[in-house]
């Protein structure tokens, strides 16, 4: 009978070469980094099944980014992902919109950068001309849903540019290329507005 798929990956993580691998990446905080990951996988019913390797180098790129893969800091993840073409589950590093800032940040080409959510009353106008316009001095209530999603940067040569995408249109967005978001779980249904603020920082980045 097969070991449970957890136990395989903490095996995977145990071997030294592995261990040798982490100390390469994140020096003497190898032993808490695997950690974090094993944590990870351990509280994610399809991350438990994901090919260990696959963990190893999801894990491994976050590491080398330098960024925490914890779930609830926004700066990177490790998502399941189910390859049917081999039939089995496999693990993904993912960006958080966090971590797109902090990538940005580091080219020193950028002033400012940032993404928030847009609520009830904060957007003003929309001109197909000008773009949007927004008024930060409204206060939402804590437990309103935001209407929407903006994400803005402005360079140090003074280019600044930025996205406004509606609520319905990033869930359009989240169930047209996520798997696990059409389904109604992972990242996207755990933290939607994480997600989403994501989702406009990397399309206006990639513009």
């Amino acid at each position: 009978m097969n070991a449970p798929v957890q136990h395989t990956t903490k095996a995977f993580f145990d071997r030294p070469v592995v261990q040798e691998k982490l100390k390469e990446l994140v020096g003497k905080n190898a032993p808490a980094f695997a950690t974090s990951v094993l944590q990870i996988v351990n509280s994610n019913s399809m991350l438990v099944n994901a090919d260990p390797q696959t963990v190893f180098s999801a894990a491994c790129m976050a590491a080398t980014l330098n960024l925490p893969i914890n779930n609830n800091l926004g700066f990177a993840y490790i998502v399941p992902f189910n390859n049917r073409k081999l039939g089995k589950v496999e693990a993904q590093f993912q960006l958080g919109y966090k971590g797109f800032i902090q990538l940005a940040q580091r080219s020193g080409q950028f002033k400012t950068i940032s993404a928030a959510p847009v609520f009830d009353g904060q957007l003003v106008s929309e001109n197909p001309l000008t773009g949007y316009e927004f008024d930060w001095s409204v206060k939402p209530d804590p437990k309103d849903t935001p209407i929407g999603y903006v994400a803005y940067f402005k360079l140090l040569n003074g280019f600044e540019a930025y996205l406004y995408m509606s609520f319905d249109d990033v869930k359009k967005h989240a169930n047209k290329y996520s798997q696990t978001a059409k389904k109604g779980f992972g990242v996207w249904n755990d933290n939607f507005d994480a997600m989403a603020l994501k989702t406009v920082l990397k399309l206006l980045l990639s513009k």
